[in-house]
Order: structure tokens, then sequence, then C-alpha cells
């Protein structure tokens, strides 16, 4: 039986149609329910007819548990542009010896250009010593700190809260949640950009070859076109410590304290000793400040270094200046610090915090033809390139700054440098960060570099106690200097201490580096009340100078 085609269809409807007037002429009135079986009828015939015509259509039903995998050869999208990037035949076009700030930054910028990059570090987890033993740590332990000192000082919880000392350790609960959720958010940093990160030991074999323990007398080999150190560094250890005694430790050991201390010494009054004296007053323990130099931070701007030091003393800190190790003695239960200038300091413990050197050893160096200087750091010139041509370094290991902030910016121009974009630059400008209590933050010149090169420059100071911010949140002391040319008011300098610096300084930070003068702060709104309005009173008192 065939369909019936659209003339047949007319015809029937028109026979149909005279069939019922003939009906109604005649009389004779058709049975509705025949009539409607008799349709229903035609129309299930009509669809069978039609099903015969036209296959019905299955959607496809997909299964993950078999087979069935949809993949490209490539394996990423960009490693058949990748691997053409380069003129050379080694596996990589890329390493990177390091996963911490610099690393990272470089290993971004290397895959984001097209090249095929491995991260080597011999942490089982990415992040380096900024994240583990580091910045983090140290930075999360002065914020608990710091709420500590505010929790006790606020009327409101004086009686609600005994007073009693706790270990470090425990101080630790929080910075440890922090470095779990840094470790985190790099990890998939990594992930997100598909770069290869190996856990191991690497060592140069040649210019183009490195050797990885990845286990225990486990090794395997690679071969990259370039390479860029970033393997950053460890507190100084001298000889003369014996830094396996419990009650000997320097910067990274200190996290692992777990008792509690009346006194500790600190040696070596730079920024990390500066600022765990800060973090050790906080809770209670009476602490001996050794300092080599004839004044703190003397790189500070003067005002700011005498600014730390009164407050230092007003917590309790006793500040020994221009002294000098001659031996430790230690004991079960003390040590003695016996100084050149013959005093001894008898203490529970003591904190060695003078200096901190590249981690290069184990590198094998010489394979290359690099040799460090004696604190372990690598030389490099303005583009981050070392004396052998395909060898970069940035970061802790090649010196000044030895900030994260700077290891980061470095790693990546380090990278832009090794990939030849035209406007690469060398860091320069780099704002100085101290976690004190209160914080230092700086750039630009102080008065005495100004001084020495006779520069006719005046100052502008807005003074935190007298801002209702700083009023609401309790904030007793700090200051903001800002130093600007008495003529062209060019801003030469932004000095910051207390609370909050390490964020007040990016604004002065920006407007400097807009080539902005002091009139930008005055002629600026600042939301009220806040600690950035200190800006405009510094603006303002300083231009009440010129004449």
């Amino acid at each position: 039986m065939g369909s019936k085609k659209p003339s047949d269809a007319t015809n029937d409807i028109g026979k149909d149609t005279h069939t019922e007037v003939s009906n109604k002429e005649s009389g004779h009135v058709p049975n509705p329910e025949h009539t409607e079986g008799k349709n229903k009828k035609q129309n299930i015939e009509q669809t069978h007819e039609q099903i015969k015509d036209d296959a019905l259509y299955h959607p496809d039903l997909i299964n993950p548990l078999d087979d069935t995998r949809i993949d490209i050869k490539s394996g990423f999208a960009k490693d058949s542009r990748r691997l053409k990037s380069d003129d050379h035949e080694y596996e990589y076009d890329a390493v990177v010896l390091g996963a911490g700030p610099a690393g990272e930054a470089a290993a971004m910028k290397l895959t984001k250009s097209g090249k095929r990059v491995v991260v080597i570090d011999p942490r089982d987890q990415v992040g380096g010593n900024s994240t583990h033993v580091g910045t983090i740590p140290s930075k999360a332990l002065r914020q608990s700190v710091f709420n500590l000192i505010n929790f006790r000082r606020d009327p409101m919880f004086a009686n609600a809260m005994e007073y009693k000392q706790v270990p470090l350790n425990k101080v630790l609960a929080n910075a440890r949640k922090v470095i779990r959720s840094q470790v985190g958010t790099h990890k998939r940093f990594y992930e997100r950009n598909r770069i290869e990160v190996i856990q191991g030991w690497a060592s140069f074999v040649d210019a183009h070859t490195l050797r990885i323990e990845t286990d225990e007398n486990v090794f395997e080999q690679i071969t990259f076109n370039k390479a860029i150190v970033t393997v950053g560094s460890r507190p100084y250890r001298p000889e003369i410590l014996d830094f396996n005694h419990p009650r000997v430790f320097d910067s990274d050991k200190i996290l692992q304290m777990d008792y509690i201390v009346k006194k500790i010494i600190i040696y070596g009054a730079g920024v990390i000793g500066c600022e765990y004296a800060s973090i050790f007053t906080g809770l209670g323990y009476k602490v001996d400040l050794i300092n080599n130099q004839n004044k703190l931070l003397s790189y500070l701007d003067g005002e700011i270094s005498d600014a730390l030091a009164h407050d230092f003393r007003q917590f309790g800190v006793l500040i020994r200046s221009n002294e000098e190790i001659d031996h430790l003695e230690t004991h079960d239960d003390y040590v003695v610090l016996h100084l050149k200038s013959g005093k001894r300091i008898k203490s529970d413990a003591i904190l060695w915090s003078n200096g901190r050197s590249g981690n290069t050893e184990g590198l094998n160096l010489e394979a290359i033809g690099l040799e460090a200087n004696s604190r372990g750091q690598l030389k490099v010139d303005d583009t981050y390139c070392t004396e052998i041509k395909n060898i970069y370094a940035a970061g802790d290991v090649i010196g000044w700054p030895s900030l994260a902030s700077a290891a980061y910016d470095q790693g990546r121009c380090a990278a832009a440098f090794m990939v030849g974009d035209s406007d690469a630059e060398p860091v320069s400008s780099v704002p100085t960060g101290i976690y004190t209590i209160p914080e230092i933050s700086s750039i630009g010149k102080t008065e005495q570099e100004l001084t020495d090169e006779k520069v006719p420059y005046e100052v502008g100071q807005a003074f935190f106690k007298h801002l209702a911010r700083a009023q609401i949140i309790g904030e007793r002391s700090g200051v903001l200097k800002i130093l600007f040319h008495r003529d062209t008011l060019e801003i030469l300098g932004i000095h910051c201490y207390g609370n909050h610096a390490s964020e007040i300084i990016h604004i002065g930070q920006a407007v400097m580096k807009c080539n902005a003068t002091l009139e930008y702060f005055v002629n600026t709104t600042f939301n009220y009340p806040t600690m950035a309005e200190a800006y405009r009173v510094a603006a303002l008192n300083g231009l009440n100078r010129v004449f």
C-alpha cells in the first residue's frame, strides 16, 4: 500500500464532503462513532507509512564507562607551535630550577610565550621557601601576634582574657592554614597552564643537560635549550654555632620551636631580626637584639629608623649596637652568648638572623663554567643573564633586594628577556616592606641621600595619631613622610612607619611612577575616614613649608 499523493487527498476530501451533503439531502445521518473510528484508522495507517519512508532518529547514549575516548595527538593545543618555537633538538625550550616566586613567574611567562617548560624543585609541594619557611609563615605569625596584642590592649576584653605565654608552635596554627591554602593556589596555576613540575634535586651535567635525583640514588636526565636558576636562599649558618642544638635556631628552624621561653637572644638586627623581635616581644618574651651596626636598619630614612628603635625600647626590647659574637656556650637549659666587647648574655635560646646564602650548592655550577660568590649568589647582567649565554638567574639567588615581591618580577622579566620581548626591562623601583610591629615601607630617596646630592627638597608629614581612621582603629604611632623638590614639587621619596604601611606606600608609588607632582595629593579627594588620607595631610603640610 503506497502513500497517497496530494491530489488523491484532495479528491478524498471532496468525496467526503459530497457524501455528507447527499446524506443530509436524503435524510440519512451517518453514525459519529463510525466516522471517528474510520478517521483514526486512516491516520494510523498514514503514520505507519511515514515510519517506513523516514527512519526514526535515536540520540547517541554516551557512557563514560566504555572505551570510547576523544583525544588529540599533540596532548596540548599549543605543542605543535611550541616544539617549533625554538630551533633546537632539546627536550625542553626552557627549564626553571626552583618553584618559588621567581621560578613561578618565569615559568608562567615562558609557557604563555609558547615555550615548552619544565620546573624542577626539591620540595614535594610548590611555593618555594617563600611559602613554606619565609614570607608566608612569618607574616602569618606576625598577624596572629598583632591580633593578640590588640586583644590585650582593648579595655573591653582586658578582664576577659587571662594573660599567659604560649609556645610559638601554637601561634603558628593559623600560619599552617595559610601555607596549605597558598600551596593549593600555586599548584592550580601550574596545572591550569599545563606546566610540568618534577620533584627532585637538579644539577648541571653541561650547559644543555640536567641530572635530576628524583629519589634516593634514582636519577634521570633531561636536555634543554635555556635555563633560569631561581633556587632562592636559606639562612646563613656560621660554623661556630651548633644548629643541631635544641636551643640554637635560625629563621627556618624557629618555626619548629615548641616550648616556652622567657628570654631570647636575636643575633642580627636586619629585616628578619627586627621582625622576629616584634613577634617575640608581642608574645611576652624578653628580647636582647644584637646589632652589628650603630643603628637599626641604617639604610632607612633616619627618622623612621629612630622611630623603630624608640618603639622597640618602649616594648621592652634591649638593643645592643656595635656588637659582634665571639663564641656561644650551649647548655641543656640555657645558652650564653659571649661578645667581643666582653659582654656575656644568658638566655633560654638564641635566634641567628645574620644574613642569607644562595642555594647554589649541589647545582654543580663548575660543569657549566659558573661560580657563585662567598654567599652562594650568582652575578647577572641587566637582562638577568649569567656569564653563560643560555643560563639566566633571578630572585634571592642574585642578591638585592631579596624580597618575594621583587623576585616575582625578576623572574617574569628574566623570562621576557629570554624570549626576546622588546619591552622587557630590569626591575629597579622596588618598595621596601618590613613587617615589624608597626610596619615600615618606603620608596625613593632618603633625606640623607638628597642632602648628600645637594637636592633642594622639602618634607611633608602626616602623623597617624591625628587621622580619624587611625583613632578609630586604635593606632598609637605612625607617620607618613613625603620628600619633594621644593621648586618643581616632584616627589622624590615616600617613607611610611605604622601599621598598614606596606599597603599605604603603593598609592605614592603609583603617583611617582606616573610622574605626577605633590599637587596630585592636594587636588585629589580621598575617602574619609581612611589611612590614605595621610597623603593629603602630608602634602598640605609640605606646601606650607614652601615660600
